[in-house]
């Protein structure tokens, strides 16, 4: 068993259904869910939008290997209704986002999966339920992923 830390974002239709629709999945598909995050709400990071974000990090124990652990997350994101992946920087409104943030110890550079995540420590979306949930401030998770 892994522990892995995932953030979960959403500004389409009912956001709150589709985090705990997510968190349920993952429970259900990719391990036990362990902790999660308050909700917090943001504005979009990166693109223009009228709709605001609700942002959580939940942390799961998985058996399964990152990559597959990455194809189902984005199996759960087009069956809660995302059409669109972000690429290259173009982001767009959507149902759900799962990131995976943290797995385990490791330090993962492949073309289709990068972690820790490479922009986690930009978004405060992310560190703030992250250190919620990890019990850390800010410069403690910085100094862990240094």
């Amino acid at each position: 068993m892994v522990k892995v830390y995932l953030s979960l974002g959403s500004n389409l239709g009912d956001r709150r259904q589709h985090i705990r629709r997510a968190v349920e999945l993952l429970d259900e598909r990719a391990g036990r869910v362990v902790g999660c995050s308050s909700l917090i709400e943001t504005e979009p990071w990166g693109f223009e939008s009228a709709n605001r974000f609700l942002n959580a990090a939940v942390a799961i124990e998985t058996t399964l290997a990152p990559l597959d652990l990455l194809l189902l997350t984005q199996e759960i994101e087009r069956e809660l209704g995302r059409t669109n992946k972000s690429v290259d920087g173009a982001y767009h409104d959507r149902t759900i986002d799962i990131d995976i943030l943290l797995y385990g110890h490791e330090r993962i550079s492949d073309p289709r999966l990068v972690v820790p995540h490479p922009r986690l420590l930009e978004r405060d979306f992310v560190v703030k339920p992250l250190t919620e949930l990890m019990g850390l401030t800010a410069e403690e998770l910085a100094q862990l992923l240094a």
